[in-house]
């Protein structure tokens, strides 16, 4: 078993990400974990992800705070505490943080390479 303290967590530049830090919490460097890897993502107020779309699906869960999952034809969707949401890959999307808190996400994502 790995255990990843989050005072432990390392950051790290999620792309086309602005006003965020994230820490990554399984995966890749921080674990042997092979399926899947795991970070946690801190949004700060108008902080967000530009409309993208990657080839790999991924899973958000809000932990804290509020966010808009907004996707490719204008559907807004906002997400509260211990909302989640599956997307699958290819759907393209952006994340906002439109309120004046900080809003904290899980991120569950398959390692690159992994099929379903």
């Amino acid at each position: 078993m790995q255990v990843t303290r989050f005072t432990d967590a390392r950051r790290y530049d999620a792309p086309k990400h602005f006003d965020m830090r994230s820490l990554r919490l399984q995966g890749f460097d921080a674990s042997a974990s092979k399926f899947a890897w795991v970070g946690i993502s801190q949004f700060l107020p108008q902080g967000g992800a530009e409309m993208d779309s990657r080839p790999l699906e991924k899973i958000y869960v809000v932990l804290e705070g509020e966010l808009a999952v907004i996707l490719a034809d204008g559907t807004s969707h906002i997400l509260a505490a211990l909302d989640i949401c599956h997307i699958p890959g290819g759907e393209a999307r952006a994340v906002r943080n439109d309120t004046n808190a900080v809003a904290i996400m899980l991120v569950v994502m398959p390692h690159p390479g992994q099929r379903p």
